[in-house]
């Protein structure tokens, strides 16, 4: 991806340098990969594993790492500027094209961090917690994504596993979140919960249509190989590839988020027609 070097960055955005102790989190919408797809295959509650407490909200008086980041040459002098630059690309987006939208932060952590959901520590990956509509992102988590995972990584990759967790709070916004949610646990290629993370991921391929329609935006292009590289994110963090590389079988009827051809299917239809409209993950026959 390019920047755009005239564009005005707001750090406010973004929180930073956040910890907590020991507690458990409430999976809400967000996508904790490594812990929740393997407590789900055998068939743990991902609190468990966590283990502790409930814990209340985050402390909102922690300092931002991210308040040198105002503008887009900021990216050059320090490369964690440009998840300013997603963050406020993707909010300007939703801001114009979702009624009363407000902005959220994007809290960036090292270990643990307290939330409104519980306490999570960086094992369960990014995710978006509906109780304080914070987004919650290790950093390091994209060594694991080009790891253990191993996808290609890159700007756009960042860009799509954010824009994703983004697509949760719009979710929430629209009554879809809830409307799943109250449904119950589920599980399964078609199941509710499936559906949410696929809309999501359709949801940060309308973002990345419309990532640089502003002039002002901070993100100057999207490429064929920045996309490519998204894909090659959302196919990594298919349910199938996950449970193959960590039990050798593929257990569909377990499935939480989605095979990887199905992610990289709502992925491309968000990017492809740029409509919010087109990701209505949930409509008759959407799954085949």
């Amino acid at each position: 991806m390019k920047y755009n070097q005239q564009s005005q960055l707001d750090p406010s955005q973004m929180g930073g340098g956040s910890r907590g102790g020991g507690g458990k989190i409430a999976i809400g919408g967000g996508a904790g990969l490594i812990v929740l797809v393997v407590a789900l295959l055998l068939g743990i509650n991902p609190n468990d594993i966590l283990g502790g407490q409930q814990a209340g909200p985050a402390d909102p008086s922690a300092s931002s790492q991210f308040e040198h980041c105002k503008s887009g040459t900021d990216i050059e002098k320090d490369r964690d500027c440009r998840f300013v630059a997603y963050t406020n690309s993707i909010q300007s987006f939703w801001g114009q094209s979702v009624d009363n939208y407000q902005e959220i932060q994007v809290d960036t952590f090292t270990g643990s961090v307290a939330t409104g959901c519980g306490t999570a520590t960086s094992a369960v990956g990014p995710f978006y917690c509906p109780a304080d509509t914070t987004v919650y992102l290790d950093l390091g988590f994209f060594d694991q994504l080009t790891g253990e995972l191993g996808a290609q990584g890159g700007d756009a990759a960042e860009a799509y596993v954010l824009a994703h967790e983004f697509g949760h709070h719009i979710q929430k916004l629209t009554g879809t979140m809830s409307k799943v949610q109250g449904q119950g646990q589920q599980s399964g290629p078609k199941s509710g919960a499936v559906r949410l993370e696929l809309q999501a991921d359709c949801y940060a391929g309308v973002w990345f249509n419309h990532a640089t329609d502003d002039p002002k935006s901070p993100i100057a292009e999207v490429s064929q190989e920045d996309l490519n590289r998204a894909l090659d994110a959302a196919s990594a963090v298919g349910d199938d590839r996950i449970q193959k590389k960590m039990q050798g079988q593929v257990t569909p009827e377990s499935w939480t988020h989605g095979s990887a051809a199905m992610r990289q299917q709502w992925l491309t239809t968000g990017f492809r027609t740029g409509d919010p409209q087109k990701c209505d993950a949930f409509a008759s026959g959407a799954l085949g």
